[in-house]
């Protein structure tokens, strides 16, 4: 029906139509009354008045016909008119006067549509709507008739309206961004895509990164004004990247680089996860929208800046994981594919190839480059991450390195291996190779060949990357600065200490061997050495004495059996060997262990140790004398041994030098035994050590000089000397020659004994030692006469006595008492006042009563017996003819038939008078080293 209106109450009628959402009695009224309904009357009546809640479907179809201008459509409706029927038209215009329409010129409106009424009431539409009644998801149907026709509003759709709306409705509605779609659209481009990723990444498995990226940042940038050159208060990154490349940038892409690297160093998974499902700027979801193209421009650059982030954030992965490792080669695996290139092999098959890494600019292997890699990662002007075939070879061969680091046991991320390069620290470098090291011994223990020459093959590799000696190398890989005989070395002693001898020998034992002889020898005897000091059991047959020998016993050629050093090894086994049939403890609560051994000062002493806490083992002293022996020829040291108290020492050949040793070594043993059986009350062993073993040849082996500076011999004879026998002591098992009185035969056999510590001990000690022989001589002297006081003695053994060699005048019993003794003669010339002995006896003179009064002394020993051995008197011609001969018998055998007394008094007393000869300064008749001589 058609209504009569004047302007007034028509435009009166089409607010309050429009107040109560009778669109279609609105779009009625239009039709009717066109010159008073215009356009533009009508969109600003609407933007006004229409609700905010009402659907989009309920009145687009208006906009549509007031865009097209075309109300053909539209069907008749009955309009009351009763709202303005009581108004006159005067009343009308002073009410339309009072109305206010809202204007289309909005400095949120887009730009586009300043000459287009439709789509200036769009987009205040919109703003009005999703501010009072957040009714976001009405604008699509809004705004989807005059998307087509117009680029504009197509342009906003995409890069503004979906953006927001899938963030806040579709992705995450129960986490919405607090800005409304006008204050969106009003936000810096860097300020807008923080807001849409803000959610992103959240989720635990990262399976909604690509969505994300696709369907909020994609359709973000399909727009012009994202693209700028001006820079007026960008940040130095963004101004450095816009002179970098002389065009204009994208910060809000810039910002999602950003976002990239940031997670990189903070949450790696979220970027490989991003990188993996994200193929960049053209992997978009612009949903039901026609495609929005981007100028091949800013393709370029996107592209480029996104591999360039990939890159950055492949060298902040701080994680030294192998998933953090494969995940890094994804990451260059993708730069690949961007750039075009050639697909990379998986870790798994490029570290079964090592194959050379390609060549690359070696003039960039500076130290600036540690600093590129910890800063600036996204400037133009890094390096590092500019994608190209030679940076990406770079980076590929860091993973590949941190890769066999990390599987082989040494944690090391691709920023360590970059540091590693970079650095050029041929210590730190050094370090890093000993604890590769150090981790495949432990991890390999049990592997077959095959695995250890896997391993050697990717050592060597780390070394150089694979690329020729021949070239410029000297700085390339992550172990560059490490000389290659050291990693050689220190693999070969992995594999001794893994008991891969076989390998270790055909590796460096053949003519073929990367390391010399020596060096090979080197290292070879110190994991043999090694494997003996980590012994805990002296037994050669078990633990590491077993593998000590076996590793020596690998290498035939390195080690043959006549080398020295071989040799000194075998020594050193058998004598721990020897020991460990015994029970000892050098530390309280600490058993031994060969290692004790090795380090021991003076390893002779051990065997005192044995001594002293194993019961009988001195009647052993034959296996004792071969464990000393093996010791000195194990080349161990040698602090208790004298051999350098010679002059001649220095001189002599090492042969000689170690025979000195072996010499005093059996000295120092023998009297360690004879210590022990005293220890023990076996005076009876001890005797006959001393006179058996500690007089034997010991003298003219060592050297007189030197055997007066071994003390050990002499002081062992006189500990035996010194022995008195008591109710502990062992009883002889036979008495052979020696006197039926037990009491005077332990007399006898302790003169002996002071008689060989007096052949054997320094002019220094002869005090001590002569004044024992004296006591002990008195001793016997008491029980030679009470048991001929007691009748014991016969007249014919009284008068046979002058009769016997060396008798010199003997006299009897209470005669001797008579006669003063050598000291009671001291004594009495010393004394003043005596009437007799008016004048000092000289020393000359005190030294010949001192001879008589022990001549006197020994020829009481009617008891002893002759000797059988004549090569055991140690008499001097001169010195007999000095004191006296036999009796007169001049046939050789009556002179070889000597009584040991006559040795003992004769050993004693020459070396009485040549004590004391020393002691004035005299000139001696024979030294001492001419007596030895003459004992031979």
């Amino acid at each position: 029906m058609s209504l009569s209106l004047p302007p007034p109450k028509v435009l009166i009628l089409a607010v309050h139509l429009a107040a109560n959402a009778a669109v279609d009695k609105l779009a009625f009224l239009v039709q009717q009354h066109p010159t008073v309904l215009r356009k533009d009357v009508v969109l600003r009546i609407l933007l006004t008045y229409l609700p905010e809640t009402l659907p989009s479907a309920k009145y687009v179809h208006l906009i549509e016909a007031l865009s097209s201008e075309d109300f053909a459509d539209c069907e008749p409706v009955d309009i009351d008119s009763s709202v303005v029927a009581g108004l006159s038209v005067e009343e009308a215009f002073r009410k339309l006067r009072k109305l206010r329409f809202l204007p289309f010129s909005d400095a949120k409106a887009r730009a586009e549509a300043e000459n287009d009424y439709v789509a200036s009431f769009l987009f205040r539409r919109a703003y009005s709507v999703d501010q009072h009644a957040g009714m976001l998801t009405q604008l699509p149907i809004l705004f989807a008739p005059f998307a087509p026709q117009n680029d504009g509003i197509r342009t906003w759709m995409v890069s503004t309206l979906l953006p927001l709306m899938r963030r806040n409705f579709e992705y995450y509605p129960h986490h919405p961004t607090p800005y409304t779609l006008a204050e969106f659209q009003a936000l810096p481009d860097v300020t807008a895509v923080s807001a849409l990723l803000s959610q992103t990444g959240r989720d635990e498995d990262h399976n909604l990164l690509g969505r994300d990226l696709r369907g909020l940042v994609g359709p973000w940038l399909r727009n012009d004004a994202r693209w700028t050159s001006v820079l007026d208060g960008a940040d130095d990154a963004l101004r450095d990247t816009a002179f970098a490349t002389g065009k204009r940038i994208c910060p809000g892409w810039e910002r999602v680089m950003e976002w990239l690297l940031i997670n990189a160093s903070q949450d790696w998974r979220l970027t490989c996860a991003a990188v993996m499902q994200w193929n960049g700027s053209q992997d978009v979801d612009l949903g039901d929208f026609d495609v929005a193209w981007l100028q091949e421009e800013h393709h370029t650059y996107l592209d480029r800046r996104y591999a360039r982030a990939i890159m950055a954030s492949a060298y902040l992965v701080p994680e030294a994981t192998l998933d953090a490792v494969e995940a890094v080669h994804q990451m260059v695996v993708k730069v690949t594919e961007l750039l075009g290139e050639g697909e990379l092999p998986s870790l798994i098959s490029a570290a079964e190839s090592l194959t050379p890494v390609l060549s690359w600019n070696h003039d960039h292997m500076t130290r600036n480059y540690t600093m590129h890699v910890r800063n600036d990662l996204l400037s133009e002007s890094n390096p590092l991450t500019r994608p190209s075939p030679s940076t990406t070879s770079l980076l590929h061969a860091l993973t590949l390195s941190a890769y066999l680091l990390t599987r082989a046991g040494l944690p090391v991320s691709a920023k360590r291996a970059g540091d590693l390069v970079f650095s050029q620290d041929e210590r730190e470098q050094k370090a890093e190779a000993t604890k590769l090291i150090g981790v495949i011994m432990s991890r390999n223990h049990g592997a077959d060949d095959s695995s250890w020459i896997r391993t050697r093959r990717e050592l060597l590799w780390l070394c150089n990357w694979g690329i020729s000696s021949g070239a410029d190398v000297s700085a390339m890989g992550v172990f560059g600065r490490v000389d290659v005989e050291y990693l050689e070395s220190e693999f070969l002693n992995a594999l001794l200490l893994n008991s891969r001898y076989s390998l270790a020998k055909d590796l460096y034992e053949a003519d073929s061997s990367p390391l010399s002889l020596n060096v090979v020898r080197d290292i070879v005897l110190g994991a043999a050495l090694s494997a003996f000091d980590n012994a805990t059991n002296p037994n050669r047959t078990r633990g590491g004495l077993k593998k000590c020998e076996e590793i020596i016993s690998a290498f035939p050629k390195t080690f043959h059996a006549s080398l020295r050093v071989r040799q000194q090894v075998e020594h050193l086994l058998k004598a721990t060997h020897s020991l460990s049939q015994y029970r000892l403890v050098l530390k309280q609560g600490e058993p031994f262990t060969p290692i004790l051994l090795r380090v021991h000062p003076d390893p002779i002493s051990v065997i005192g140790k044995v001594l002293e806490q194993n019961s009988k083992t001195y009647t052993r002293i034959q296996d004792l004398l071969q464990t000393a022996y093996s010791m000195v020829r194990a080349g161990l040291p040698d602090n208790g041994c004298s051999d350098s108290g010679s002059d001649g020492a220095s001189s002599l050949s090492l042969d000689e030098r170690e025979e000195q040793r072996l010499v005093s070594a059996e000295i120092r043993v023998t009297a360690m035994c004879i210590e022990a059986a005293l220890r023990e009350e076996d005076f009876e062993t001890a005797y006959s050590y001393t006179v058996n073993r500690a007089t034997a040849d010991a003298s003219s082996r060592l050297g007189s000089e030197a055997m007066l500076h071994n003390h050990s011999a002499w002081r062992a004879a006189l500990q035996a000397g010194q022995y008195t026998r008591s109710s502990r002591t062992i009883a002889p098992t036979h008495l052979g020659t020696g006197s039926g009185n037990p009491h005077i035969r332990h007399l006898e056999q302790r003169l002996e004994c002071f008689s060989t510590s007096v052949r054997l001990a320094p002019a220094s000690q002869l005090h001590e030692i002569l004044g024992g022989f004296r006591r002990c001589e008195e001793q016997l002297d008491s029980a030679l006469s009470e048991q001929i006081a007691r009748g014991i003695g016969t007249d014919k053994d009284h008068t046979d006595l002058h009769r016997l060699p060396g008798s010199f005048g003997f006299t009897t019993a209470p005669a001797q008492k008579a006669m003063p003794s050598a000291s009671a003669g001291s004594d009495a010339s010393a004394m003043k006042g005596k009437a007799d002995d008016t004048v000092p006896m000289s020393l000359f003179d005190l030294s010949r009563a001192t001879a008589r009064a022990a001549s006197r002394n020994l020829s009481a020993l009617s008891s002893l017996q002759q000797s059988s051995n004549a090569g055991h008197a140690s008499v001097n011609n001169e010195t007999v003819g000095e004191w006296g001969r036999a009796d007169g018998k001049s046939d050789s055998q009556h002179r070889e038939r000597m009584r040991k007394r006559d040795q003992l008094r004769d050993a004693a007393m020459g070396t009485l008078t040549t004590g004391v000869g020393w002691l004035i300064g005299a000139p001696v008749t024979g030294d001492r080293s001419d007596a030895k001589d003459n004992e031979r």
